[in-house]
């Protein structure tokens, strides 16, 4: 019996050793109930719960005016307008993001590996990287939940 048990034991002690050492501390952390105050219900779903957005339901897909997409939780700086195209996802593209403000994870939600992008400053859920973006620039597209960002036009 404690050959079976020791190892299973080890076992979630790796697991969770690991799990602990890969967690990232953010520069701005707050607890559930503090996001909860700060941001909207669609809001804190995207980027606390990691949710996605209906397809076509942001007002910035359409925004193609000079300036920069920051994180709508913590306000960092996270796209410049000159790197926004449309991609014909339904949701605000661009084929690069401004790197030091941008983490990426693995995200597993839908079975398989992507690439997840999160605001390096809060740790709130973006959207995620695919290479299926323009060839003439990055080939990248960063696939952007709109209520994860607010738009800064230029002055």
């Amino acid at each position: 019996m404690t050959k079976i048990i020791f190892p299973f034991i080890l076992t979630i002690f790796i697991n969770y050793s690991v799990n602990a050492q890969n967690k990232k501390i953010y520069k701005v952390s707050k607890t559930a109930q503090e996001w909860k105050i700060l941001l909207t219900n669609k809001q804190y779903y995207v980027l606390r719960e990691a949710g996605t957005e209906q397809r076509n339901s942001s007002f910035l897909n359409d925004n193609y005016k000079k300036g920069i997409y920051v994180c709508a939780a913590c306000k960092t700086p996270l796209y410049k307008s000159v790197h926004k195209y449309n991609s014909g996802s339904g949701w605000p593209a661009f084929d690069r993001a401004i790197t030091k403000n941008i983490a990426l994870d693995v995200d597993y939600k839908i079975g398989y590996a992507r690439t997840e992008l999160k605001c390096n400053t809060c740790g709130g859920h973006l959207g995620h990287l695919f290479n299926d973006g323009p060839k003439k620039t990055t080939g990248m597209r960063h696939c952007i939940n709109g209520t994860a960002l607010s738009f800064i036009p230029k002055k």
